[in-house]
């Protein structure tokens, strides 16, 4: 497949190295030669200083030959533009990043497509709904739902309140336990478990489960003493804090705080009246006690500084915060945010490359997510007819080392799946790999 990528930013950036890995065509274009000499010799990919709005260009990076353009510059109109561009030029399809929530309702779709941008990418709304996702519990790390929620994906930090922790997982139960343990991320490794393996003090866990079994994993996680989040600090008025906010559930309180006035005023026009709006310093201790921190449950820090971002959740914990949630969008710092036990980190590289990557799949994939800090993924494959993966029972199936199945909907209803189970067509099949492994995975379920 050959791959198109305006723009050598964050986002396009990232994306490249992780299509890179997978032997595909990539060629990352940009008119700024600084960004694309950033990248180095150790990537199998070609650079082109060219702007993604020349048709010359576009005609000499060969566009005409492109299965996928991808424009994630950071200016939306050229992204526009190019997309417009490449499909003129005979690009199969076009994606593009934008800023506009509107761009994004349903009527548009077609009056985009035929202009030649087959699909769109808003990373700040997609970044809001995993905040959401995220404060929801406050003893959870991570929580995706899949086939909207018949099955579900936790992460969870194990402290030594947990009561499986130094069990090795044949010992926990038979065939007939509510969950699948999919991974175990300790320290920097990311393990596959295997029925002689452990849960060790401070290991991050992945349990597939359906949601009536979410108080028992909360049990055996040793977490019923979080409390629920009912009250939300956000700290920085960007556009995500402002997405957020509004995919806030109805029964949470937040509050904004934001060091600029101006942004203040506008931030009271952008969101509802139940969202209070303080102006000032998030980073005030003084403050934060004075607007309520220690009643507040989830403190989510918003700023364009990683760093800002980190101490900030670091000093809400200290105050007695139980969730928080941080911003960090240079890579080199997420795992410097984990070994401070930083309780979520959201990337919008990651959240962005993660929705970009399913469009280059054959297979019939509908949901790829990002483990932040496993540096794994999961994906929802739709099982087609004659699918090797029917063809077999799952410990007979031959899956790839990395690999594994978490659960899947069938007819609407979650199931845990076991080494004895037959998969069928048109199942919904949760898996778990690493390494940006998914592309391996779809000649099992085409």
């Amino acid at each position: 497949m050959k791959i198109i990528i305006a723009g050598a930013g964050a986002v396009g950036t990232h994306l490249a190295k992780l299509l890179a890995g997978e032997k595909q065509d990539i060629i990352l274009m940009d008119e700024d030669e600084d960004r694309l000499g950033k990248l180095g010799n150790n990537f199998d990919l070609m650079t082109v200083n060219i702007s993604p709005t020349s048709i010359s260009g576009l005609k000499e990076a060969g566009t005409a030959n492109a299965d996928l353009f991808i424009a994630v510059t950071p200016n939306e109109s050229q992204n526009m533009t190019a997309c417009m561009l490449a499909a003129g030029l005979g690009a199969k399809k076009t994606v593009a990043r934008i800023d506009n929530y509107e761009y994004l309702l349903p009527k548009y779709q077609e009056f985009f497509a035929k202009r030649g941008v087959h699909s769109l990418i808003y990373p700040e709304m997609l970044a809001a709904k995993d905040i959401v996702d995220a404060v929801k519990m406050s003893w959870i790390r991570q929580w995706w739902e899949f086939a909207g929620g018949a099955l579900v994906l936790i992460g969870t930090k194990m402290r030594e309140t947990a009561e499986i922790l130094n069990i090795p997982l044949y010992e926990l139960g038979g065939q007939n336990i509510p969950f699948h343990i999919v991974a175990i991320k300790r320290g920097n490794e990311t393990i596959i478990p295997r029925g002689d393996d452990s849960i060790l003090l401070n290991d991050i866990v992945y349990f597939t489960t359906t949601k009536k079994y979410i108080p028992y994993i909360r049990k055996i996680a040793g977490k019923e003493n979080y409390a629920d989040v009912r009250n939300v600090m956000i700290m920085g008025g960007s556009r995500i804090a402002v997405r957020t906010v509004q995919y806030m559930p109805e029964y949470m309180r937040t509050k904004i705080i934001e060091s600029d006035y101006a942004r203040c005023n506008r931030l009271t026009e952008l969101v509802d009246d139940k969202v209070m709006i303080i102006n000032g310093d998030g980073r005030d201790l003084d403050l934060l006690t004075e607007e309520g921190i220690k009643n507040t449950e989830a403190f989510v820090a918003l700023t364009g500084s990683a760093e800002t971002n980190i101490l900030a959740c670091l000093a809400a914990k200290r105050m007695g915060v139980s969730k928080t949630v941080a911003q960090v969008e240079n890579v080199d710092y997420i795992s410097m945010a984990e070994s401070m036990d930083i309780g979520c980190v959201i990337n919008k590289k990651f959240i962005a490359a993660s929705h970009i990557y399913q469009m280059m799949l054959d297979a019939d994939v509908s949901n790829v997510k990002c483990l932040t800090f496993a540096n794994a993924d999961v994906a929802e494959f739709t099982v087609k007819a004659g699918a090797r993966i029917t063809r077999s029972q799952v410990k007979d199936a031959g899956l790839p080392k990395g690999a594994t199945i978490g659960g899947l909907i069938r007819n609407g209803e979650g199931i845990l799946v076991t080494g004895n189970t037959t998969i069928q067509e048109n199942d919904h099949v949760v898996v778990f790999c690493l390494n940006m492994m998914i592309k391996k995975l779809e000649k099992f379920f085409n």
